[in-house]
């Protein structure tokens, strides 16, 4: 598949009929990446998670609550792709309404990794993922609440980068977690990234969260060159898989005969990061996904009376891991519990940020895992605890805010791709980028 930078080059013509080849590819590749192959517009063809608005095409958040949803508006990063000489083209397979680390929720069915077929793509973007890696979409958009985007690019051995919160609009994204939504592009390569990144960051009057802080563009101002301080979290490494460390080990080793400085730091135990994301998320999740009862939102399944429609309706449009975190949310919120687990976990998130910072007084970049492991096989995990410990690297930065990338290093002794993540101060994009343009340079991965 060509990249993102050379697609730009290419003719109406060239890119109508490249539009073609990958309909065709994804169809014979049986990755179920796609759902759809709707396309809106002219110009470079973007896949879109299925929980971005693309005004006329159907959007369900893999959900079969919102089956024959059609969207009457376009997201604002879909606007803004327009406007850069992007159109929207497929919808990506994806966790239900995003809940998930494996893809494997989606009411489509599991996506496969293009690494191994028997082996997950990651979540709640698996679908993006999947299909830049496997070679039948050009680049994706993804959204990350907790590392939907960083996870799966890992997984499947390609580039996702999570911006800083406010950095680009969410108006538009079906919201699962409001203070922890992001999108962002997930590419073969970190100046596609970077290039795709420029096109849908702005300020959005639309989104009262987004930041009105200038911007400049990244892929103009890309510097591999650039040295940098970059810290290593010693105590973060020793939970991870054998291979997970190893890769760590000669990573950093490449940076610093890359001429970067290295600075070793200590964090909190990673279970704080897991309890204060999954309570604040469920939460949010619990308020943002109360719409959808068959009477504002969604398909109704008619009860004897209103409150029997509400039962029926999203007990059977909802799949499991969803209700699973509606009954989690209610809890935390209900009286006598809001107290002792809501408030507490925002204590939580700002004493995670005041660390994060701290770290950042010395140095430029985090250098962190994004996964304990490679991608599990299809159907190996059985304990929904099991699947919360694979955002264990990943959580933080979003309850913090801050921009990351994932990028490939290496592979493991079955092929699998490992990655890792470059975590930025907010609004540092530009030294992520070049961090991780250094990184991908350094350690040469190979598909």
């Amino acid at each position: 598949m060509i990249t993102l930078k050379e697609a730009l080059t290419k003719s109406k013509e060239e890119l109508e009929s490249l539009k073609v080849e990958m309909e065709q590819k994804a169809k014979e590749s049986g990755l179920n990446a796609y759902i759809d192959f709707s396309t809106s517009g002219e110009g470079v063809p973007i896949l879109i998670k299925d929980n971005i608005q693309v005004k006329e095409w159907s959007v369900t958040c893999a959900s079969k609550i919102l089956q024959g949803y059609v969207a009457p508006y376009s997201a604002t990063v879909i606007e803004n792709l327009k406007a850069k000489g992007f159109s929207a083209f497929g919808r990506a397979n994806m966790d239900e309404f995003a809940m998930g680390s494996t893809t494997e929720s989606s009411y489509y069915g599991v996506t496969k990794n293009p690494y191994g077929e028997d082996r997950v793509p990651g979540g709640s973007s698996g679908g993006s993922a999947a299909a830049v890696a496997g070679g039948i979409a050009i680049a994706a958009l993804g959204s990350d609440t907790g590392g939907s985007i960083r996870q799966p690019a890992a997984y499947c051995g390609c580039v996702g980068m999570k911006p800083t919160y406010g950095r680009v609009s969410r108006f538009g994204l079906g919201a699962y977690a409001s203070s922890l939504d992001q999108i962002g592009p997930i590419t073969q390569n970190v100046e596609d990234a970077a290039i795709l990144y420029d096109a849908i960051a702005s300020h959005d009057t639309k989104d009262s969260t987004s930041s009105d802080l200038p911007l400049e563009s990244i892929v103009e101002n890309l510097n591999a060159d650039r040295k940098l301080t970059i810290a290593v979290i010693d105590n973060y490494v020793s939970e991870a898989s054998e291979d997970i460390q190893k890769a760590y080990a000669d990573t950093v080793k490449a940076l610093e005969e890359a001429g970067h400085t290295i600075v070793h730091k200590n964090m909190a135990n990673t279970k704080y990061d897991i309890a204060t994301y999954y309570i604040v998320a469920t939460a949010e999740a619990t308020t943002n996904l109360a719409r959808y009862d068959g009477i504002r939102y969604g398909n109704r399944v008619e009860g004897d009376n209103l409150a029997d429609t509400f039962l029926k309706t999203r007990s059977q449009g909802f799949g499991e891991e969803v209700q699973r975190r509606i009954l989690l949310g209610n809890f935390v919120l209900s009286s006598g519990y809001y107290d002792a687990y809501y408030l507490k976990a925002q204590k939580v998130r700002h004493l995670i940020r005041d660390e994060f910072n701290a770290i950042f007084e010395e140095a430029d970049l985090i250098l962190s895992p994004v996964a304990p492991s490679v991608a599990p096989k299809i159907g190996s995990i059985h304990d929904p605890l099991e699947m919360y410990k694979s955002d264990m690297y990943t959580i933080a930065i979003n309850l913090a805010g801050l921009p990351a990338i994932s990028v490939p290093v290496a592979k493991d002794g079955e092929g699998m791709p490992i990655g890792l993540q470059l975590i930025g101060k907010a609004f540092n994009e530009q030294a992520v980028f070049d961090g991780a343009l250094s990184l991908e340079k350094s350690v040469n991965y190979t598909k």
